[in-house]
């Protein structure tokens, strides 16, 4: 596992104290692209292996899932509400998110994607792989009905972002490094805690800083008891790119 200083950083921007780990993110991102999607994909592979293999920031896996296990401990203790606690990791994740994207960049060498299609291959290829050593199954086909979210949508109208096949991707993690040596306690599932919802914030704040707003969370979990944990990515829309005051 690689990165300390992002998760330390944002658990202190909360309040909390001497916490650790990490991490993940996505490429940039726009409407228009340049290459072809199928040689796109097995680039994005290659570039994933070798970045996680180039990694020298590296922490054991068994520390960096106790560590993070500590810190969702601490913060039930700390809020005594699952649905709160749900809300804080998702900030962390985010402010990590915002934080890492422009170092993923310069490392990965990436340029622009064609759609988003393209951007949850390079998201599970690339990002993943890079800091967490797994690749999880990217789908793109459109789902059946509403799904519970781990992370209610805040000032966003559902009826405003769009359901085509085009604008979200799911994401199914065979392996979680965060879950390892973890079993929730009956008054959690109960709760509602969604354990892993970091993951969702950085994948929010990483698109959110390459001009991509979207909706992330998790509809499924194996440690709530079902086959397969996965994380859905909608497309909300675009973001205009803010010009600096002074520059035209």
């Amino acid at each position: 596992m690689t990165w300390w200083s992002p998760l330390q950083s944002a658990c202190q921007a909360e309040g909390h104290q001497g916490y650790e780990p990490w991490w993940l993110v996505p490429d940039l991102v726009t409407r228009n692209g340049c290459h072809t999607f199928m040689a796109s994909l097995k680039q994005h592979k290659a570039i994933g292996e070798d970045l996680w293999k180039g990694r020298t920031d590296k922490i054991n896996a068994e520390l960096f899932a106790l560590t993070y296990g500590a810190l969702v401990v601490q913060l039930i203790q700390d809020y005594e509400d699952y649905a709160e606690v749900n809300t804080q990791l998702e900030k962390m994740g985010y402010n990590i998110g915002c934080r890492i994207v422009e170092d993923f960049l310069a490392r990965s060498g990436l340029g622009r994607c064609n759609d988003f299609r393209e951007v949850g291959e390079v998201v599970a290829k690339v990002g993943f792989k890079a800091f967490l050593n797994i690749t999880p199954t990217v789908t793109h086909s459109a789902p059946a009905a509403p799904v519970p979210s781990s992370r209610p949508p805040s000032g966003l109208n559902p009826a405003a972002s769009s359901t085509s096949a085009g604008t979200y991707f799911t994401l199914a993690l065979d392996d979680n490094p965060l879950a390892e040596f973890v079993e929730l306690p009956d008054e959690a599932l109960e709760g509602g805690l969604w354990f892993s919802n970091v993951l969702c914030g950085v994948l929010r704040g990483a698109l959110e800083m390459i001009q991509m707003q979207v909706e992330v969370y998790f509809i499924s979990d194996v440690l709530k008891g079902d086959e397969t944990t996965e994380i859905r990515v909608k497309l909300v829309k675009y973001l205009e790119e803010e010009v600096p005051v002074g520059d035209d």
